[in-house]
């Protein structure tokens, strides 16, 4: 599902609509800080946040010029916490327009058939072709929310200062702010989450996010779908590629009552990696297939 796509990966497209809601709205300690870091004085949390948001919308630019690899897993748990099944895929991922696009190249560590496979360039394809004519920041498919419009739509709490990954980082708390004004499903569904955000001090950059859903979230009414308090997601960013930061993975929880009938609870997990610069010539684009090119 993912914009991150908090991961603005397509996160688990196959795996139902509401992870694909989930997935639109993924810790190391160090030994510790220099003293002069932590005689510095803590930033303001909405400035800061203003200049993570200056330096995502950098990211969501540059990004566009890389192809990665994503795994994905989803698995099915009882009620008494037991897995009952467990997919995988392996996906392509690209970008046109400023929007993601995700080939399945594998299922459960297998390749796709003949069969699967054309039905699978027919579906990216059309997809590819939707891009085009999609401005970007528009939604392509799914629910999609950016970590900057969700940070937009939170009360922030007093900020602190921790080592993740060897790194110092700002962390404060929010909550989602029960008044803010929403645009569309999945920001409405921020609304209902609280949770932690790590982010990088020396490059401003959102290095970890974890949330969780403090109430109950109904879709139709209730009728489709209720997401059940405590659900939650990690997501993870960090520095590739001489230093420019990129999404790494995430996981979560997801528990949901679907259609008033169907109890659901999924662990799903995504690991991200092999970002590579690309371009991608017209005729590419309609064979949907990426070229990758060589680093600059």
């Amino acid at each position: 599902m993912g914009q991150a796509r908090f991961s603005e990966t397509p996160m688990l497209r196959d795996a139902s609509p509401v992870l694909s809601l989930i997935a639109a709205v993924f810790v190391g300690s160090g030994a510790g800080f220099a003293q002069a870091t932590l005689n510095q004085p803590l930033p303001d949390p909405h400035a800061l946040v203003l200049e993570v948001r200056e330096h995502q919308k950098q990211v969501d630019t540059v990004r566009e010029s890389y192809t990665y690899t994503s795994q994905q897993t989803v698995q099915d748990i009882d009620a008494r916490g037991k897995v009952t099944k467990t997919e995988t895929s392996e996906n392509e991922d690209f970008f046109v327009n400023g929007h993601v696009i995700e080939r399945t190249v594998k299922k459960n560590g297998q390749p796709l058939n003949q069969h699967d496979e054309q039905k699978e360039t027919e579906r990216v394809t059309k997809l590819v072709e939707k891009a085009e004519k999609t401005p970007p920041g528009q939604m392509l498919e799914g629910p999609q929310v950016s970590i900057s419009r969700i940070l937009d739509i939170m009360d922030l709490g007093t900020p602190r200062r921790e080592a993740f990954h060897g790194r110092p980082t700002i962390v404060f708390d929010f909550v989602g702010r029960k008044d803010a004004k929403a645009h569309g499903l999945a920001e409405e569904a921020s609304k209902k989450l609280k949770g932690t955000i790590w982010i990088d001090e020396a490059d401003r950059q959102v290095a970890h996010l974890e949330v969780t859903f403090d109430d109950n979230f109904h879709v139709g009414g209730g009728l489709l779908a209720n997401v059940q308090k405590g659900s939650n997601f990690r997501f993870d960013q960090a520095p590739v590629d001489g230093g420019l930061w990129l999404p790494t993975g995430g996981e979560g929880m997801i528990a949901a009552r679907v259609l008033l009938l169907k109890n659901m609870r999924q662990h799903f997990a995504e690991r991200v990696y092999d970002y590579k610069r690309f371009k991608v010539d017209t005729q590419q684009i309609k064979d949907t297939r990426v070229a990758a090119g060589k680093q600059p």
